[in-house]
């Protein structure tokens, strides 16, 4: 396991997230000077994209995240994406939530599966960078943010060999191994088969640094070239152009990674029943977990180790919703695996009270203060918004 992998994947899952959510809210998008109070504006949009891309590069965020340290558990990871996307004036329920974490893993772990060469995951996560930068292009302060996540990743993946790389790529697989969750446009596009796999193309450009498949060269022992064997390879490949630029501006070549919901079209997610199946014969033991204690020092580490206090009186902001009706949300509540399904973890971080107060500090940052209170009935809208994902 590579202790190098946590950043990339954390990155790319929240470019996921952020293009989801973009999406959608372009769709429903209303001027501001014919926008009645209770609809969702652009000005709205915008605040949503720049307070969760503000939580999610902040300085002392990223300084935890790209310390050396091992992947944790699904559900660890998964808390972190919730406090995340409450950072702005959205609220997500679980089944919610558990819809938005679907898509963006199933997206990332196809982006993994596809890579031409392992080292191109930095490829993928660049194309991230490169469109939240788009997001917040009149943020001066939170693109500053950004290009100096991207001089972290290029000081510390830029000489890693491709062995490192292969390490992490085959750390982010291990990770997604037991994710097969259906997605409509994968389907759709016969990218996906219907119990959840995908399909790897036998065509397409080669990885960048090789040769098209089909000759086999021997060689003495003087290292001559003595005799060659042409052989049908069975796929239609051809030479990489060029290689992606890894510098701060440049052609990164590799589409993966780019917004793949630029263009509108409707994306749904199932379980597939060799899923359900799977993830049953996977629960997680009830009995105390060794890395239980690790996975909160890491949650405490990233997120401060506080508790999130609800504020008193009426909640504000939007309660989103990513299924067409409240109904549709309930029952997936009630319908989804016990196993799948994710607790908010509250840490307490008591022992040390120099940290705990550091960690405090932390935290301040990632308040987004006077918050307006809004109307609820906004959140109405965002049912008809999010029912083609």
């Amino acid at each position: 396991m590579s202790v190098r992998t946590l950043p990339l994947l954390f990155l790319n899952l929240g470019g996921e997230m952020l293009y989801i959510l973009d999406q959608r809210l372009r769709a429903q998008n209303i001027p501001g000077d014919k926008a009645r109070k209770d609809e969702w504006t652009e000005v709205d949009r915008k605040r949503v994209l720049n307070d969760i891309i503000s939580t999610m590069f902040n300085r002392k965020f990223m300084e935890e995240l790209f310390k050396p340290q091992e992947l944790y558990s699904k559900k660890a990871l998964r808390t972190v994406y919730e406090r995340l996307a409450h950072a702005s004036i959205m609220k997500l329920n679980q089944a919610s939530m558990d819809k938005l974490y679907d898509l963006m893993t199933m997206a990332f772990k196809y982006q993994v599966l596809l890579c031409p060469r392992p080292k191109d995951v930095l490829l993928v996560t660049f194309n991230h960078l490169d469109t939240i930068k788009g997001f917040i292009q009149d943020s001066p302060t939170i693109l500053q943010q950004v290009d100096e996540t991207f001089r972290q990743l290029t000081e510390i993946y830029g000489g890693l060999s491709a062995g490192e790389f292969q390490l992490i790529r085959q750390t982010l697989l291990i990770f997604f191994q037991d994710l097969h969750i259906r997605v409509s446009m994968f389907l759709k596009d016969k990218v996906q088969n219907n119990n959840g796999h995908f399909v790897l193309p036998v065509s397409g450009p080669v990885p960048w640094g090789t040769e098209v498949p089909g000759l086999i060269r021997m060689f003495n022992n003087k290292g001559e070239e003595v005799k060659r064997i042409e052989f049908k390879h069975g796929g239609n490949y051809v030479p990489a152009p060029k290689e992606g630029s890894f510098e701060l501006y440049g052609d990164r070549v590799l589409k993966l990674g780019t917004n793949m919901y630029s263009v509108n079209r409707p994306v749904e997610t199932r379980m597939s029943g060799s899923s359900k199946n799977l993830a049953s014969r996977t629960q997680e033991s009830i009995a105390p977990n060794p890395l239980a204690k690790e996975e909160l020092n890491f949650l405490a580490r990233l997120m401060g180790g506080m508790e999130i206090k609800k504020p008193s009186g009426p909640e504000p902001g939007f309660r989103l919703n990513l299924f067409t009706t409240d109904e549709e949300e309930e029952q997936a509540a009630l319908t989804r695996p016990e196993e799948l399904s994710y607790e908010v973890i509250n840490i307490q971080a008591t022992q040390d009270q120099q940290r705990s107060k550091e960690l405090a500090q932390i935290m301040g940052e990632f308040e987004i203060m006077e918050q307006p209170r809004l109307s609820t009935s906004k959140g109405d809208d965002l049912l008809a918004m999010m029912d083609e994902l």
